[in-house]
């Protein structure tokens, strides 16, 4: 059995469109795209959904708080989990935070520094770098997520770029569907379903039954 790890942020989680700020929930298990995914594949894989809400690529969140640097908690992830033959990452999505200060090239970047630091942990065999859907500034989040549009505009060329520098596998998730006018930043569960079962026909190609 095929070990995949996803690794992401609150779309990851399965974190539902926010209408009151503070105030989160969650889609049901088989809602979230992790486990759509884990319902879509033909053969038998382990799917394991590492998604915290707020996590970012290489940056420490004060305002956040807690362990939300993607950097500092994937060593430890991968080895709880490994063998891994597939490490999914879908991040950047947090670091369009204005307070953060970088733009799609330094994400891009970032994403690169993640798949050199799971490399050196020996613990899984390849890696599938997937470009977040693109955020809009509306509803609750749009002063969380100010300025995120024009800071964003090359986010999925530059990942497929590092990606191609790597040589690892690159998918959209753009391309696939839209996040919730709601928050502008989460998705529904029609654009769950739609990412989980778009995705596993990328996985299906990567690993062989």
């Amino acid at each position: 059995m095929s070990v995949i790890v996803c690794y992401g942020d609150s779309n990851t989680h399965g974190t539902a469109p926010i209408e009151t700020l503070g105030v989160m929930s969650r889609h049901a298990h088989q809602d979230r795209w992790p486990n759509v995914l884990a319902a879509s594949l033909t053969s038998s894989h382990e799917i394991i959904s590492e998604g915290l809400p707020g996590r970012t690529t290489v940056h420490d969140d004060v305002i956040e708080g807690g362990m939300r640097n993607g950097l500092t908690v994937l060593p430890a992830i991968l080895q709880s989990h490994k063998p891994i033959d597939l490490l999914v990452i879908m991040l950047g999505t947090n670091d369009l935070k204005p307070a953060f200060g970088v733009g799609s090239f330094e994400i891009a970047r970032s994403v690169e520094r993640l798949v050199r630091a799971a490399r050196l942990e020996d613990a899984h065999k390849q890696e599938l770098i997937v470009a977040p859907v693109p955020v809009v500034e509306t509803g609750v989040l749009a002063q969380v997520f100010a300025g995120a549009e024009q800071r964003q505009q090359t986010l999925s060329a530059d990942l497929a770029k590092s990606a191609e520098r790597l040589g690892c596998a690159f998918w959209d998730a753009g391309a696939y569907t839209q996040v919730s006018m709601v928050d502008g930043v989460h998705w529904d569960r029609t654009a769950h379903h739609d990412v989980g079962r778009a995705i596993a026909t990328k996985i299906s190609m990567l690993i062989q039954p």
